[in-house]
């Protein structure tokens, strides 16, 4: 799997202001925005994520996603916008 192929499959589930993934194919990290993560707490905001990667996870396609999951709001003010 692609960065780009990661990043589309998040998209694809989840409505992102703003995406940003990196890896080695199994090993990933992301930056996602997204106003459905207004009022949730951090582990929501990652379960919300896995699933959109569904299966991906438990077959280990997806070995580990390392996440920084913002709000619009917090990423305004985390990118100085």
């Amino acid at each position: 799997m692609t960065p780009q192929e990661l990043q589309s499959i998040i998209a694809a589930g989840l409505p992102c202001q703003h995406l940003e993934v990196s890896g080695d194919g199994r090993h990933w990290s992301a930056v996602i925005v997204s106003a459905e993560f207004e009022g949730k707490r951090p582990i929501a905001r990652h379960q919300r994520v896995y699933a959109t990667l569904g299966d991906r996870i438990k077959t280990d396609q997806v070995h580990a996603l390392s996440m920084k999951t913002l709000t619009p709001a917090e990423w305004a003010i985390q990118s100085g916008h």
